[in-house]
């Protein structure tokens, strides 16, 4: 789990990951699923090297299996920083789950599970595209409607084998180009990832409003269990 972001662009107060939303912070809820969840052995979340945050977080329920390394400036670096100081064996399964996407349901984990277990190469959640796409210019006019067909937006968790996804963005950064998620670096190394379609609701918190967005479908959950 990438989490050694500032969120400058949020305009908080603190990391997006460390806002509060439905009583506990960004951060507890992404990790809650996985931390629930038998079938994780562990997880590794890559911190900034200044973070005084994480230590004081409530999570009862993670004992040894849960550990932090320090990460990098960019995500990519985090990603593979968390992979580096993983003790995996290079076939091993490897999900990589965004710190501010504190939506994700047990059922969408299951489904990517479920969908990837046989996969060569692995995959990710991700959401087929429903709105008209437009292309703008710098003054924020259009220059083209774009066909939305075949077109997705990629979400996490993503998985894939260790070592390939840890080769992959090796030789991603060595080459100069940083990868904005897991699938783009195996897509560079020549590989297919897989599609498995998940819910909307496994939102991204970049902005006050995603907060806000999120806690009504966290609290709204909690009304129906």
């Amino acid at each position: 789990m990438p989490a050694a972001g500032s969120g400058s662009r949020s305009g908080l107060a603190q990391p997006k990951q460390y806002a509060e939303i439905a009583g506990r912070s960004v951060i507890e809820w992404s990790l809650q699923p996985f931390l629930d969840d038998p079938r994780c052995q562990g997880l590794m979340v890559a911190l900034a090297p200044d973070d005084t945050r994480f230590a004081n977080l409530g999570l009862p329920s993670a004992g040894a299996r849960l550990r932090h390394c320090a990460g990098g400036a960019r995500r990519c670096d985090s990603v593979l920083a968390a992979l580096q100081a993983l003790p995996a064996a290079a076939g091993d399964w490897v999900l990589v789950h965004d710190a501010a996407r504190p939506c994700v349901t047990t059922a969408d984990i299951d489904s990517l599970l479920a969908a990837l277990q046989g996969h060569a190469t692995g995959g990710l959640l991700a959401v087929p595209l429903s709105d008209t796409l437009k292309r703008a210019d710098g003054a924020n006019e259009v220059l083209a409607t774009l066909p939305r067909e075949g077109l997705w937006r990629a979400l996490t968790p993503q998985m894939f084998r260790f070592g390939p996804l840890r080769d992959a963005l090796e030789k991603a950064l060595r080459s100069g180009v940083q990868p904005t998620d897991e699938a783009q670096a195996l897509e560079l190394a020549g590989l297919r990832p897989a599609l498995v379609a998940g819910s909307p609701q496994n939102i991204k918190i970049t902005t006050e409003h995603d907060l806000a967005l999120a806690a009504r479908i966290l609290q709204a959950r909690r009304s129906e269990s």
